[in-house]
């Protein structure tokens, strides 16, 4: 009965299914608060306020007709919109939905096989691009590489250092702690700022969209996908996108630690303030050219978590 109980939780809640639609709903929400800062209305006529557009746009992509470019890796441009799409809701499964301290699969250092699986969806991106054989795909897919792997040590580093004070690398052992404690972004403001700034550039956001940068790359290292793999592309941003926004609310905001609500309506809240901030930063800036994303996250990003993580060490 329990092995019954643990399928339908994978399936349903809060598995698979939940988060595909919670992850379109994010995206509904990301484009509106996106629409409203530049005084636009965003997604209108496709369900109550355009909620269900995100879906219709899947949708839509399933239905369309899928080309494979004659040279390129047949395999690899076949496979990685699969792995890109199951990396991330792998990671899910790991965030503490079900309860406070526990996700639907829970194991002490569940946070560095998170942070693993977030940096294979960057390999991926990467194999996406080299299977393409596009000359847009290849410019796009090396500047994914400096990117994503300039912004995964102070990533890592900003993620784990409230570990050290915690004395966990479980995610659920973050949020039971600071439910019993401050959270960590009054602790280590820091390291927040780091973190948050970090995801902006692995999700390939404004101001660090350059990756795929459509005035100079059409869409960069996704050029050539097209139907149903260009549909899973898609799908898997924002499923990233709700990833980075609740591990982040996880490790600093205390995840579903609240009074009153249930846990997971908390952590549904704390992840869209996190959502709503990145909004913020896509329509305040304009886009960093790619050695300087890669030189702040050298030069100014990595220093500060160390920073950070000597103080968490020291203090």
């Amino acid at each position: 009965m329990d092995y019954i109980i643990f399928i339908l939780e994978m399936i349903i809640f809060p598995g698979v299914l939940f988060v595909t639609i919670l992850s379109l709903i994010y995206e509904w929400l990301d484009r509106k608060i996106y629409a409203r800062l530049q005084h636009r209305y965003g997604p209108l006529y496709t369900g109550p306020s355009g909620i269900l557009q995100p879906l219709a746009d899947i949708i839509k992509l399933l239905s369309k007709e899928d080309i494979e470019p004659e040279v390129a890796d047949r395999w690899i441009f076949r496979l990685t919109p699969i792995a890109l799409l199951t990396l991330p809701l792998t990671a899910s499964m790991y965030i503490p939905m079900l309860e406070l301290g526990r996700g639907l699969v829970s194991f002490e250092g569940d946070l560095v096989f998170v942070l693993l699986l977030l940096t294979l969806y960057s390999v991926s991106i990467v194999l996406a691009a080299w299977a393409s054989t596009n000359r847009f795909s290849s410019i796009g897919g090396i500047r994914t590489a400096i990117q994503l792997f300039s912004f995964e040590i102070p990533l890592v580093i900003s993620i784990l250092t409230p570990s050290i004070e915690a004395g966990t690398l479980s995610i659920g052992g973050l949020v039971l702690w600071q439910s019993r404690n401050l959270p960590f972004i009054i602790m280590q403001p820091i390291g927040f700022i780091v973190a948050f700034l970090c995801f902006i550039g692995e999700l390939e956001r404004i101001p660090f969209d350059i990756p795929h940068a459509e005035t100079e790359l059409v869409a960069g290292w996704a050029t050539e996908f097209s139907g149903r793999k260009l549909a899973l592309v898609r799908l898997s941003m924002d499923v990233e996108l709700l990833v980075a926004s609740m591990l982040l609310a996880c490790v600093y905001l205390g995840g579903g630690s609240g009074p009153l609500l249930p846990p997971i309506l908390w952590l549904i809240l704390k992840s869209i303030i996190i959502l709503a901030l990145m909004s913020n930063v896509r329509a305040l800036l304009a886009r960093f050219r790619i050695d300087q994303a890669a030189r702040g996250a050298w030069l100014i990003l990595t220093p500060l978590a160390l920073i950070q993580t000597l103080l968490a060490v020291t203090l």
